[in-house]
């Protein structure tokens, strides 16, 4: 009986634990779905919590690319030296980007990036050299697909016996290097891409660059070997020098002189006050100066020269020159046409036919003798002048010129006309006092 009594109290309980579960009372189902909303709310908690470790853990894996880092202090001399090494997966891009010092890329055979910063602080005190290098913060991870080093000052004021150098080894097929120093040297050599490098005031060496170099420094040298694309150079004083670059130049100085010895796609050059020489571009070449002379040769194309005060020089020059200076003698050998003024210096011009486009030319001097050598071959129209012919003359190969003189005794004018080979652009030739020579050019 006992156990018929448990059995039928089991099944007169159910319905009541299903009434107890249904309660109709409304004070109950508001209870009852407050626990169920809870219950829900903690769930979607417990999702936030989930995919935020998720997160965390994707970003320690991120930090993990990163990699070790070998640190060890030696005695240099008199002073401490730290050396912090490491190595970064290969990736298509890198940035250094650097409080102090020196930066070196080199590129190369290897699959991966490796690293060395060597610094160095001049201190007997080994404890306030490790205070030092503490400061200067060393780090080198991966963020996409550009690996990034860099070194970042913590304590305030740059110190005055600090000194390091960044000098990293990279797969030379990188699409993108940039590096930037507050105030160190910048070498890179051996890249197939494209560089960017930027310094506060120290100097730049780079070579062997297939994508082309944008650089700038506040006042250092730069010093360019080949570089397989454009070429953007910008120094605060410091002085431009150019092996060869397949592209366009535009090179830029405070007050440097600038060397191109080759460009393939013309070049624009200004410096602010010293000498430019160019031995071989082709494309248009625009040099400027404040002061300092202008030496040009083998040009390809059309070219604007000026100076403040020095010397033009050019030699074999394929399109039309306009060449200006303040105060210098302006010499242009081996062009078709050719517009030259100086306040004050003689002027030597050479006209050939290239075979290139032809334009009018005009040559004047406030003070210098002009002197005009014209090809066989140049079709031209002749007229010259000399304001003040006391004591000058006017001097002709070309019987087709004829040279006449006008005025009294102490005020003479001196002129020349005509035409060679029939006529053709007009060439202009005037000097307030001065001598002209019109003369047949050799081969």
């Amino acid at each position: 009986m006992g156990t018929r009594s448990q059995v039928l109290g089991a099944r007169i309980s159910r319905p009541d634990l299903r009434r107890k579960a249904q309660d109709p009372r409304p004070e109950i189902q508001v209870v009852e779905a407050r626990r169920r909303g809870e219950v829900v709310e903690l769930k979607k908690a417990l999702q936030v919590v989930w995919s935020a470790g998720v997160l965390m853990l994707a970003s320690i894996s991120f930090v993990l690319q990163s990699g070790a880092q070998e640190t060890q202090v030696i005695r240099e001399g008199g002073s401490w030296a730290q050396q912090v090494s490491g190595s970064l997966s290969a990736v298509k891009n890198l940035r250094v980007k650097v409080d102090m010092g020196s930066v070196v890329v080199h590129g190369g055979q290897q699959q991966g990036i490796n690293y060395i910063v060597h610094t160095r602080f001049g201190t007997s005190s080994e404890q306030e050299a490790r205070r030092q290098f503490e400061q200067y913060k060393v780090t080198a991870y991966v963020k996409g697909d550009t690996a990034w080093i860099v070194g970042d000052w913590q304590g305030g004021r740059h110190p005055r016996h600090f000194s390091g150098e960044f000098s990293v080894m990279v797969p030379r097929e990188m699409t993108l290097v940039k590096l930037e120093t507050d105030g160190g040297n910048v070498d890179a050599t051996g890249l197939a891409g494209h560089v960017e490098a930027q310094s506060g005031g120290g100097s730049m060496h780079l070579d062997d660059i297939g994508g082309g170099v944008a650089a700038e420094t506040g006042g250092g040298s730069i010093e360019v070997g080949t570089v397989a694309g454009e070429l953007g150079l910008h120094t605060g004083g410091g002085s431009i020098e150019v092996h060869h670059a397949t592209g366009k130049v535009v090179a830029e100085t405070g007050g440097g002189s600038i060397d191109i010895q080759s460009c393939g796609q013309g070049a624009v050059i200004e410096t602010g006050g010293s000498s430019i020489t160019v031995r071989h571009c082709d494309g248009k070449v625009k040099a400027s100066t404040g002061g300092g002379s202008i030496d040009l040769s083998d040009l390809g194309g059309p070219a604007e020269i000026e100076t403040g005060g020095g010397t033009i020089r050019l030699t074999s020059g394929k399109g039309h020159v306009h060449a200006e200076t303040g105060g210098g003698g302006i010499e242009l050998y081996g062009v078709p046409s050719a517009r030259a003024e100086t306040g004050a210096g003689g002027i030597t011009v050479k006209l050939v036919n290239t075979g290139g486009e032809r334009h009018d030319s005009d040559l004047e001097t406030g003070a210098g003798d002009i002197t005009v050598y014209i090809a066989s071959d140049v079709a031209i129209n002749v007229r010259a002048s000399v304001d003040m012919g006391n004591g000058h003359r006017i001097t002709s190969d070309f019987p087709d010129i004829h040279v006449a003189s006008e005025g009294g005794e102490w005020s003479r004018t001196l002129t020349a006309e005509g035409k060679l080979n029939g006529g053709g652009p007009m060439l202009k030739v005037h000097t307030s006092t001065g001598d002209i020579c019109l003369k047949r050019a050799s081969r």
